[in-house]
C-alpha cells in the first residue's frame, strides 16, 4: 500500500500534465515517467506502476513501448509531404510546357494534332504507374513469403498508388481517343483492355482492404492478387508491339514510330520524372499513414484489455 502511494504522489503531477497533451505525445510522457520511477531500486519498475495495478496499466503500457514514438513520424511526414509537393510541382510545369511550350505536330500525324499534348501527361502517368504495380507486387511476396510488416504496407501503398496513377492514364487516355478517334474507348485494343484490368485489379484491392477485417487470411488474399495480377505488367508493355491494332506505339525508341524531336523528349522527360517523384512521395505518404494506422489499431486492443 505504501508503494502505491509512493508511486502515486510521484507521478500525480506528471499524470496531468500527461492527460492534455494528447496522443501524439503519449509516449513521452510514458518514458518520463520511465525515469521516475527508475529511481527505484527494483529495474523491472521502470515504465509501470507496481503490481497491484499490473493488470490494469501494463498491456497499454507494452503496446506504447512496443510502438516506440508517435513524435518520430512527424519528420517522416514532412519528407514525403515535401516529396509529393515536389511532383505535383513538376506535374503542374509538365502541363504549362505541354500545353503552351511543346512543339505542335504535322496536321497529317493525327485527327486532331492538338489531342497529342496530353501524351505529355497520359505517357508519364502510365510509367509512374507501372512503377506502383511493381511495387505492389515486391510488397505482396514479401507478405506472402515471409509476413513482412513492411512488405504490406508496400502492398497497401502500391495500390493505392496504382490506382490513382491508373485513373490519371485512363482519364487522359480517353480524352484523347474522344478526340482522335471518335469514341474514347476501344474494346477490341489489347493494351488498353490489359491496363483497364490492371486499373479495376487496384481498385479491387483497395476497396476490398477497406471492406474486409485486417487479419493473416485476408492480407494473403489480397497478396495473392498482388502477386498474379502483376503478370499483367509485361503484357501490357508488349501489347502494342505484339499487337498493334489501334493504340499508338512506343513513343520512346522502337524505330521511326518511336521517334521524338529534341524538345518533345525534354519536356516529356520532365512528365516522367515529375510523375516518378510523385509516385515515390504518394508511396511514402500512403505507408506512413498504413503504419499509423496498425499502431492505433494495437493501441486500441491493449486498451480495451484495460
Amino acid at each position: 500500500m505504501g508503494s502505491n502511494a509512493h508511486w502515486r504522489s510521484a507521478n500525480s503531477s506528471h499524470f496531468g500534465h500527461c492527460s492534455g497533451n494528447g496522443i501524439g505525445n503519449l509516449e513521452t510522457c510514458s518514458a518520463s515517467r520511465s525515469i521516475r520511477t527508475n529511481s527505484h531500486t527494483n529495474p523491472d519498475f521502470a515504465l509501470r506502476p507496481p503490481r497491484a495495478m499490473d493488470n490494469g496499466f501494463e498491456p497499454v503500457v507494452n503496446a506504447i513501448v512496443e510502438n516506440k514514438r508517435f513524435g518520430g513520424h512527424c519528420m517522416g511526414n514532412r519528407l514525403a509531404e515535401s516529396i509529393l509537393l515536389l511532383g505535383f510541382v513538376g506535374i503542374g510545369a509538365t502541363l504549362y510546357l505541354a500545353f503552351l511550350k511543346a512543339p505542335s505536330v504535322s496536321i497529317n500525324a493525327f485527327e486532331s494534332p492538338d489531342a497529342q499534348r496530353i501524351f505529355y501527361w497520359h505517357v508519364p502517368a502510365a510509367w509512374a504507374a507501372f512503377i506502383a504495380f511493381g511495387i505492389l507486387f515486391v510488397g505482396s511476396g514479401l507478405w506472402f513469403f515471409n509476413r513482412s510488416a513492411l512488405g504490406w504496407r508496400m502492398h497497401v501503398a502500391g495500390a493505392e498508388a496504382g490506382l490513382a496513377t491508373g485513373l490519371m492514364t485512363i482519364w487522359s487516355g480517353m480524352v484523347w481517343g474522344s478526340a482522335e478517334w471518335g469514341v474514347p474507348w476501344d474494346w477490341t485494343d489489347v493494351r488498353l483492355n490489359t491496363f483497364g484490368l490492371l486499373t479495376f485489379l487496384a481498385l479491387f484491392l483497395v476497396l476490398g482492404r477497406q471492406a474486409q477485417p485486417d487479419g493473416v487470411e485476408t492480407r494473403d488474399t489480397f497478396s495473392t492478387f498482388g502477386l498474379f495480377g502483376f503478370v499483367l505488367v509485361p503484357v501490357t508493355y508488349v501489347a502494342t508491339r505484339l499487337w498493334q491494332i489501334r493504340h499508338p506505339g512506343p513513343v520512346v525508341g522502337g524505330g521511326e514510330s518511336g521517334s521524338l524531336n529534341g524538345e518533345m523528349a525534354v519536356i516529356l522527360f520532365i512528365g516522367a520524372i515529375s510523375f516518378t517523384i510523385f509516385i515515390i512521395g504518394h508511396v511514402l505518404m500512403s505507408m506512413r499513414i498504413t503504419s499509423l494506422e496498425q499502431r492505433l489499431e494495437s493501441l486500441q486492443e491493449a486498451m480495451d484489455k484495460v
